[in-house]
């Protein structure tokens, strides 16, 4: 599987009014379309892991040198850790499962904007990748994500694109 786009960016914006996301970090990845959404937020995860694109706070640089851990050659191994088990990981490790459409959110699971939740928010049933700077209208919160079908211009989807905000 290739992904298009990682990236692990800080979210601050309106961290304290909102108060829905004070210490956590914001992510969103990308990666070509298929149909088995679960199957792609799968790979994507393991790849997250294989790939080290997520915070590893036993092992992290700021520690000094004697003290660091090494990475974890499993995700059980990661998430035996007391740190990563309070603080997380600050990535898509942070989300275990995707819900269905009419299932409340949950502490790390990921819902997928409908059409209709789309059509409301956006005024589209098809979004692209020109509608992802206002993802942030749809509803999130903290160690929660979001995932939406991306769309290209005769409407064909062509990627998942995968956002949400976690870790300590």
């Amino acid at each position: 599987m290739s992904v298009a786009a990682v990236s692990v960016r800080p979210f601050s914006k309106n961290c304290v009014g909102r108060g829905r996301h004070m210490g956590a970090s914001g992510w969103d990845y990308s990666v070509p379309h298929q149909e088995d959404l679960v199957g792609a937020f799968d790979a994507l995860r393991q790849k997250v892991f294989e790939e080290r694109e997520y915070y590893w706070g036993p092992g992290g640089d700021w520690r000094p040198e004697e003290e660091r851990l090494p990475w974890p050659e499993t995700e059980e191994e990661l998430w035996e850790h007391e740190l990563v088990q309070h603080d997380g990981t600050h990535s898509i490790l942070d989300i275990f499962q995707i819900i269905g459409p009419d299932e409340e959110p949950d502490y790390s699971t990921m819902k997928q904007v409908t059409e209709e939740e789309a059509l409301r928010v956006l005024g589209t049933r098809k979004l692209t990748r020109a509608h992802v700077p206002r993802f942030e209208e749809f509803d999130y919160w903290r160690w929660y994500g979001r995932c939406a079908v991306l769309h290209d211009d005769q409407g064909e989807p062509r990627e998942i694109y995968f956002w949400g905000f976690s870790g300590d």
